[in-house]
């Protein structure tokens, strides 16, 4: 029996430390926090989208680069998904967007399922446990029990990218990985709000979604809902394309995707003549919220150009911090494709402290379940 450590108690964690335990290894999965997987329950609060139902071959396209995890998802990919949370007494249903939810909706009743299975599998975890650097070849851990160096037959890192600091993915790690040899690439805020700059009349339309609205941004398209905030805009249709947008592409609206131009120049012209362009707008028949965006960005356009085609001026994403997920983290190059390091070897990485990209919808927790596996794996046939 080899012993095998696990740092980084999330979903890509978790699953590595699950084939290791499988595979009969004495398994310890050390975590920062005072519990596990808590970005990965935060992300459940409002329903935990798992998966996305759909063909294997259009859901690697939403991946940035979009060859390296095609293996991996391929071998554990939205259909072997959803058949473990199955496994796990954790029934799934599909939503009319295809997105794969768990019927409890929640995380903890998956986690707490997941938790027992690995406990029973005899893995230990340890919380508070906070890896701070190597010392010579052992890995040095804060403990409430004070410093600890373990010196584990092989070891997976999944300690997530650099969002949500205080839930544990705070990208502490980087620098200690970077002085051992192993390429860094700059972490990037990925799935963010943009922010801009409000006059002060939108102040009553904070917190209200704009609906059926087709986004345009770098040759790109995404109709999809987005909400209007003090600090900007945000939301499922601005993470979808929250990559071209931060590289500087401008962004723009249709607010009346399902008219034709022809049909919303008929529309304009059998107006009165003389009615103010908020009236106008309004017997167009845009919700208020939609009307106070032309009224924002537009009204120096013609109307038929300000509803199909309105610019919003973004000053850039919202702080790393506050977003989903991130891009950047361990450079491809520095990984074999067992996901080992190929300066530290014995040493694998999975979840999303690769430097991978993907929207919400189910993606982002798809690879760190699949690259954790991965990873799992190859640490197994390492040990045989």
């Amino acid at each position: 029996m080899a012993r095998a450590l696990v740092i980084g108690a999330g979903p890509a964690g978790l699953m590595a430390a699950e084939e290791l335990a499988r595979a009969g290894h004495q398994v310890t999965v050390a975590e920062a926090k005072t519990s596990p997987a808590r970005k990965f329950l935060m992300a459940g609060k409002s329903g935990l989208n798992i998966t996305k139902d759909e063909p294997l071959e259009q859901f690697t396209t939403a991946y940035d680069p979009p060859d390296w995890l095609t293996g991996m998802l391929a071998d554990f990919g939205p259909d072997r998904v959803q058949d473990w949370c199955r496994g796990l007494g954790q029934p799934v249903f599909t939503g009319s967007s295809g997105r794969v939810f768990p019927a409890a909706m929640k995380a903890s009743p998956l986690l707490r399922a997941w938790l027992a299975r690995l406990e029973g599998l005899g893995v230990t975890l340890r919380t508070r446990w906070r890896w701070v650097g190597f010392q010579g070849d052992g890995f040095h851990f804060e403990t409430p029990e004070g410093p600890v160096v373990e010196n584990p037959d092989v070891t997976v890192l999944a300690l997530g990218g650099a969002s949500w600091a205080r839930l544990g993915s705070d990208g502490a790690w980087a620098p200690i990985l970077a002085a051992r040899g192993v390429g860094i690439t700059p972490f990037q805020p990925a799935n963010m709000g943009f922010r801009v700059d409000w006059s002060p009349h939108m102040a009553p339309f904070f917190g209200q979604p704009i609906k059926g609205a087709r986004l345009m941004a770098g040759g790109q398209a995404v109709r999809a809902e987005f909400v209007l905030s003090e600090k900007g805009i945000e939301g499922g249709a601005i993470y979808a394309l929250s990559r071209v947008l931060r590289g500087g592409a401008g962004l723009s609206l249709n607010l009346m995707p399902d008219l034709s131009e022809a049909a919303l120049k008929d529309r304009l012209a059998s107006q009165r003549s003389g009615e103010t362009l908020k009236n106008r707008l309004r017997k167009l028949g845009l919700a208020p919220a939609s009307i106070a965006l032309v009224l924002e960005f537009g009204r120096h356009l013609p109307p038929d150009q300000a509803v199909q085609a309105l610019p919003i001026p973004l000053q850039g994403p919202r702080p790393m911090d506050e977003a989903i997920s991130t891009a950047g983290g361990v450079a491809r190059a520095s990984l074999t494709g067992d996901l080992e390091l190929r300066a530290l070897p014995g040493i694998f990485a999975a979840g999303e402290m690769l430097d991978w990209e993907a929207p919400t919808g189910g993606y982002l927790l798809t690879a760190c379940l699949a690259t954790g596996r991965h990873a799992g794996r190859a640490a197994v046939r390492r040990l045989g």
